[in-house]
């Protein structure tokens, strides 16, 4: 009796650890469909920026608009990165190398979600895949997931 008491509390834990990360990754994944490609999400912001403050050059808006979808790669890997350390934090039992662990198998995740998503729009006639993209995605899953070190140990030493 004792033994199930524990399995039906740490259910919910873990499923409120994990939830965000999934609906993360939905989210990625509906993105990377064929109504967010550069041609779509380009002629939307293209309309809505030109009614909003008149005409604007259509090459600098073209520079704009790829460091734009670049900078989404960093904040949505990112993201999926710390979510990714969380639900790995939870999961696993605490021990000597209890935070480098969850954030090595945070930055796998990481990678196999990108490296799946640049996959699957290989297969979308308006999407590509590209390699650099997964390189992007990677580092700066890694980049969120050392700030995110860094922090948890500042809290750490102050609690």
């Amino acid at each position: 009796m004792r033994e199930e008491t524990n399995l039906t509390v740490s259910r919910p834990n873990l499923l409120r650890a994990w939830w965000p990360a999934l609906v993360w990754m939905v989210l990625i994944a509906f993105e990377s469909t064929d109504f967010f490609s550069a041609e779509h999400t380009g002629s939307m912001l293209y309309t809505l920026l030109t009614r909003l403050f008149g005409q604007i050059d259509f090459y600098k808006f073209l520079v704009f608009h790829h460091y734009l979808r670049k900078t989404g790669h960093v904040v949505g890997y990112g993201v999926l990165s710390v979510l990714l350390l969380r639900g790995w934090r939870a999961t696993l039992v605490r021990d000597h190398a209890w935070l480098w662990r969850p954030a090595w198998l945070a930055w796998l995740g990481t990678a196999f979600v990108a490296a799946m998503d640049e996959w699957h729009q290989s297969y979308i006639p308006s999407r590509t895949g590209s390699i650099w993209d997964v390189a992007l995605d990677s580092v700066a899953g890694l980049g969120f997931l050392l700030v995110a070190y860094f922090w948890l140990r500042r809290s750490e030493k102050v609690a």
